[in-house]
């Protein structure tokens, strides 16, 4: 049986070191190369066979930050993603599998090493750079975390735009959907999350969704 990973980086050369390390070790590979995170959830629903990994990039044409993780969990719990990125500090590392990363991979590892990981994520084990530096300590993310992680894909959507500041109506625009129908969305989106206004929503989510300073690629 083939094994099956969508590659969902927007670099063109990323994509291709990618295809040319792993196509050369692992056999019956099929690859899927998807440059934003919606391509990604269109390729997911469209097809009739299972993918077995997606190696997301953290900055995609869409989302920024943790934002694509969330989405792709809300429309596929149980479907592995493991971050592949040009940072590799520790908080970061430590916030992807927090959030459910199955893996993070830093852009900086050479291809056997990015190779050797990729197996050992598909044989169901969590891996992490062995320097990376991630805190043992009660992790103080872990509560807001599993709150977002109870928005649906249209709500996270929405949260995204929410922390983007963009009003109400701009969101109807750009979800092509009705501004009331945006209006009970952030009524709930509050409510699950515990807050009391979107610009707390906004402000909290923007601290744990983002990544620091921007990810070069």
């Amino acid at each position: 049986m083939s094994t099956r990973i969508v590659i969902a980086d927007d670099h063109p050369m990323v994509q291709a070191a990618l295809r040319s390390a792993l196509v050369a070790v692992l056999p019956d590979l099929e690859l899927i190369a998807c440059r934003s995170v919606d391509e990604v959830i269109e390729v997911l629903a469209g097809d009739r066979h299972e993918v077995d990994l997606v190696l997301l990039d953290l900055t995609m044409p869409g989302t920024d930050g943790f934002a694509g993780l969330f989405l792709l969990h809300a429309h596929h719990p149980t479907l592995p993603v493991a971050i592949v990125s040009a940072k590799q500090d520790g908080e970061t590392i430590r916030k992807a599998i927090t959030f459910g990363a199955s893996g993070y991979i830093p852009k900086s590892l050479d291809l056997p090493e990015m190779v050797e990981a990729i197996r050992c994520i598909l044989d169901g084990e969590v891996w992490t750079p062995s320097r990376s530096g991630i805190s043992t300590a009660a992790d103080p993310d872990a509560a807001f975390s599993a709150r977002l992680a109870s928005l649906s894909s249209q709500q996270l959507r929405i949260l995204t735009r929410i922390v983007d500041g963009k009003l109400n109506k701009q969101i109807a625009g750009e979800l092509e959907i009705a501004e009331q129908t945006v209006k009970v969305h952030v009524s709930t989106i509050l409510k699950k999350l515990g807050v009391v206004s979107r610009t707390q929503a906004a402000v909290l989510c923007e601290r744990l969704l983002s990544t620091g300073t921007r990810d070069p690629g």
